[in-house]
C-alpha cells in the first residue's frame, strides 16, 4: 500500500482472528508456554513443517474437520517432545483469544455509515465465532472452509466482493497478516494492517477516505 491517500472505497472486508479477536499469535505462543517447552513451538510447526503446514490448510479449506486436524496436529506436538491430547487442542490453543470490543465499534460505526461489511475468515477449530453474532457485524460472512478456498487465495476476496455486490477496486480488507494483504492487492483490494482498532480506523480515514 502506498503512503499516500488511494483512491477512496466504499466496502470493507474484515479478518476475524486477530482482528475481531485478540491476537491469534499470541494466544498459539501462550498454549506452547503451557505445555512445558519452547513456547514458540505450535507456530514454528504450523509454519514450517510440512505435514503441519499441510494439516492446516486441509482444515482450513474444509479437506479434514477439527477433530482430525487435532489427531495429527497433537502427532505432530508429540514427535517434537509436546505431551497433548488430541480431544480438545484446537479450543486448548485458541483459549488465550478475547473478542475486541473496539473492533466491533469500529464494524457498527461503518456500516451505519453506509459501508457494506464482509468477513472473510480461515476457519480454525470449533467454536471459533462463539460469542460474536456475525450476522450483525457484517452484510456477508464467507468463511474458508464453507467455500473450500482459504487466505491468500485471490479466490476467496472475490467471493466476498461479489457477496457485497461491489468490484476489488472498491474495496479495503483489514487483516493481521501481511500475507492475507498481499492476497488482496494481487486483485486490486487496499489494504490495513492491523494492529488496534484506534489505528485501524486511522488508516482507513487516511489512506480510503473512509471516515466514521
Amino acid at each position: 500500500m502506498s503512503s499516500g491517500t488511494e483512491k477512496a472505497r466504499t466496502a470493507v472486508l474484515v479478518d476475524f482472528g486477530g482482528v475481531i479477536t485478540s491476537s491469534v499469535l499470541q494466544a498459539f505462543t501462550d498454549f506452547g508456554a503451557s505445555l512445558g517447552g519452547d513456547p514458540r513451538l505450535p507456530l514454528d510447526l504450523l509454519s514450517r513443517d510440512q505435514p503441519s503446514r499441510t494439516l492446516l490448510a486441509d482444515h482450513e479449506s474444509g479437506r479434514i474437520d477439527a477433530a482430525a486436524f487435532e489427531r495429527g496436529f497433537a502427532e505432530r506436538l508429540r514427535a517434537h517432545g509436546a505431551d497433548v491430547r488430541a480431544e480438545g487442542l484446537t479450543a486448548r490453543m485458541q483459549a488465550g483469544m478475547s473478542i475486541d470490543q473496539d473492533v466491533l465499534t469500529l464494524l457498527d460505526d461503518l456500516r451505519a455509515a453506509g459501508y457494506p461489511i464482509a468477513l472473510v475468515s480461515n476457519s480454525f477449530g470449533t467454536g471459533t465465532y462463539d460469542g460474536v453474532d456475525l450476522a450483525a457485524v457484517a452484510d456477508a460472512v464467507v468463511i474458508s472452509a464453507e467455500v473450500g478456498i482459504r487466505k491468500p487465495s485471490r479466490r476467496i476476496y472475490a467471493i466476498a466482493c461479489e457477496r457485497l455486490g461491489v468490484a476489488p477496486e472498491e474495496a479495503v480488507m483489514i487483516d493481521d497478516l501481511q500475507q492475507n494483504l498481499d492476497g488482496a492487492a494481487r486483485i486490486g483490494i487496499g489494504g490495513v494492517l492491523h494492529t488496534s482498532a484506534a489505528d485501524t480506523r486511522r488508516q482507513l480515514a487516511e489512506h480510503f477516505r473512509i471516515t466514521v
